[in-house]
């Protein structure tokens, strides 16, 4: 199987512990240059697929004029998880009680949404179907660079642990341009709600020596 590595996209504008990030944040410089310093890749490397969101999008799009490797997809499935819109721009000192009252129960009822974010359990799922999107895409095109966001890269390094995973990825935040070859074992089985769908076990192997940054969740 071809190797897939996982990439968390660069610093971004407003970033700050707790904060959950506008869709269009886009890269500072400082981002840019995390970007530059994180070169080069490993050698096997063949494509890119990226999230929609721009800062990781401008991070793929860095990589890809750096190298001349090309971005295969970019995909929905790789996007940051989606916190409700009462929460963008905030960090925790100023979230609204709705959403206070969402993250107590969350673990109890992870299939709970607050207003229009997604739940812990919406997010598993995602995740599950991005691992199964690696895997295909990386059988097209070879080893694979995925560029997306602290949460989702998280809750796809712990699948295992299901919807419980959201928590594991908020206190373990990914560095900004952090990289880690994502090792997963695919095996299909009959889902109730989308027909067949990967059951998965994954790891990420330990992370490369990169860029670091202050750790951070919910971007």
């Amino acid at each position: 199987m071809a190797d897939i590595w996982l990439m968390r996209h660069g610093a971004y504008e407003g970033h700050r512990p707790g904060y959950h990030a506008p869709h269009e944040a886009t890269l500072t410089q400082e981002g840019r240059d995390q970007v530059r310093r994180s070169l080069p890749l490993p050698e096997a490397i063949t494509a890119i697929v990226t999230s929609p969101i721009p800062r990781a999008r401008q991070t793929a799009s860095l990589i890809s004029h750096l190298t001349d490797l090309p971005i295969v997809a970019t995909s929905g499935l790789l996007a940051e998880w989606r916190a409700p819109s009462i929460v963008l721009g905030r960090t925790a000192e100023t979230y609204p009680p709705a959403y206070r009252a969402w993250r107590a129960r969350r673990l109890s009822n992870p299939a709970l949404r607050c207003e229009d974010g997604e739940s812990l359990t919406d997010l598993h799922t995602r995740a599950r179907h991005c691992a199964a999107f690696l895997h295909h895409t990386a059988g097209r095109h070879g080893p694979l660079l995925a560029v997306s966001h602290t949460l989702l890269l998280g809750v796809l390094t712990h699948l295992p642990e299901g919807p419980a995973a959201f928590i594991t990825a908020a206190r373990t935040p990914w560095q900004f341009v952090e990289r880690r070859l994502f090792t997963l074992a695919l095996h299909q089985h009959p889902s109730p709600h989308r027909g067949t769908l990967p059951a998965i076990e994954g790891r990420a192997s330990t992370a490369l020596p990169g860029d670091p940054a202050s750790p951070q969740t919910g971007a």
